[in-house]
């Protein structure tokens, strides 16, 4: 891999793990109607999953961008970002850069000064 690609992927990492830890400060963040469904406290264990999310594996982040994970309710209704045999339920999130507007994908995404990053929430089957 080439030092610029690198280091393109490391700054994208760096500002998609800002946008993860600051949701709605550092980004636009959208979640589903499915998500929001969900009780209020199991939206806020997944929001502060999301927020310290560190499972990322070549599978969920193969250009090492850092921009998709998953969490997942196991039968004991525990929220974890290992998934477990049988999940209950599980929930993606997703950032996506996008031109200042929100109306285009961003034609530089490393760069903040033209780009607005959104985090989308949702249930998997909403996908």
């Amino acid at each position: 891999m080439s030092a610029p690609l690198t280091s393109q992927r490391e700054r994208l990492a760096r500002l998609n793990d800002r946008a993860r830890q600051a949701m709605g400060i550092a980004c636009h963040a959208v979640a589903t109607e499915g998500f929001r469904a969900l009780p209020q406290a199991d939206q806020s264990r997944v929001r502060e999953l999301i927020e310290t999310y560190d499972a990322f594996t070549p599978d969920n982040d193969p250009h090492g961008e850092r921009d998709f994970g998953a969490i997942y309710q196991g039968g004991d209704g525990r929220w974890t970002t290992s998934r477990p045999a049988k999940p209950v339920e599980t929930v993606f999130w997703k950032i996506d850069a996008y031109d200042r507007d929100l109306q285009f994908g961003s034609e530089d995404p490393a760069n903040p000064a033209i780009t607005r990053r959104v985090l989308i929430v949702m249930l998997a089957s909403e996908y």
